[in-house]
């Protein structure tokens, strides 16, 4: 048999692999992938964009903002409020500031659903949260690391991998030009309108363009706030719409005026 003909059979057989390995396989054919589990986010509109219809467990999930504990509660409080109702920690490492607890209870994330580790370095926010991820003492893992470097990153996928958590690593907008084992990477900013402003802009499959708006109302502010402070984008554009136009007027000289040397209107017959 000719040597060619072996290598064409080789590749057409199918590829056998152990069962726990086959699962983490994903064919590049299919974008939907990966076929570990998945939590919805609580965000319909985003749950289209994430492979899989949700955040993926056992797998690193990279968040990008502008400014950190600006918007990670707004953006995974669901999830954190349905694992939270199901009686499964909470853990945040290394958070910039120190979890108000009044307005997460707000959100519906009681103190006690809650684990706050006070971790300062890079190498103890990632230490914790590697033995949080071996120890599967969480369901949900949120861990500021600002300034970690890619092969940290590698090695925190590699450990999450293990576990059946959500892992979310928030850093600062930098880190977009660094490469990344992450197999999720969101960048996120806040809009006018209570709303976020996501763009998935790494995942398993086709590139997502453009970016989702994602309603997003603090709390329970949306029972207090009068409806020009809840779209404040469309009062803006009412209020300068029903504001007198300016009128410009233009003087426009005789057709048979000339101007001086000094700019003024002289008529020709006046020459």
């Amino acid at each position: 048999m000719p040597v060619s003909d072996v290598h064409v059979r080789a590749a057409a057989a199918p590829l056998s692999l152990p069962p726990e390995v086959a699962g983490r396989v994903w064919p590049a054919r299919a974008w939907t992938g990966p076929r570990g589990a998945v939590r919805p986010s609580g965000h319909a509109a985003l749950d289209a964009e994430l492979p899989g219809g949700g955040w993926p467990c056992g797998a690193l999930t990279e968040l990008l903002q502008p400014q950190p504990a600006l918007l990670e509660w707004r953006l995974m409080g669901p999830v954190a409020r349905a694992l939270a109702a199901e009686g499964r920690p909470v853990v945040l490492v290394g958070p910039p500031q120190v979890p108000h607890l009044p307005g997460l209870a707000q959100c519906g994330l009681p103190a006690s659903a809650l684990v706050w580790v006070q971790a300062q370095t890079t190498a103890e926010r990632l230490w914790c949260t590697e033995q949080l991820l071996r120890a599967q003492a969480a369901a949900l893992v949120l861990a500021w690391l600002p300034q970690a470097r890619p092969e940290q990153i590698r090695r925190l996928q590699v450990n999450a991998l293990g576990s059946e958590a959500l892992v979310f690593a928030c850093r600062p907008l930098a880190a977009r030009q660094e490469s990344s084992a992450a197999p999720l990477r969101l960048q996120a900013r806040v809009d006018l309108d209570w709303a976020l402003q996501v763009q998935v802009f790494k995942r398993r499959g086709p590139v997502h363009e453009g970016e989702v708006s994602l309603p997003s109302v603090p709390g329970s502010l949306g029972a207090v706030l009068p409806s020009r402070l809840l779209q404040p984008r469309r009062w803006l554009a009412a209020r300068r719409s029903a504001l007198p136009q300016p009128v410009v007027v233009r003087e426009e000289a005789d057709a048979d005026a000339h101007a001086d040397a000094l700019g003024r209107p002289v008529l020709a017959g006046a020459r």
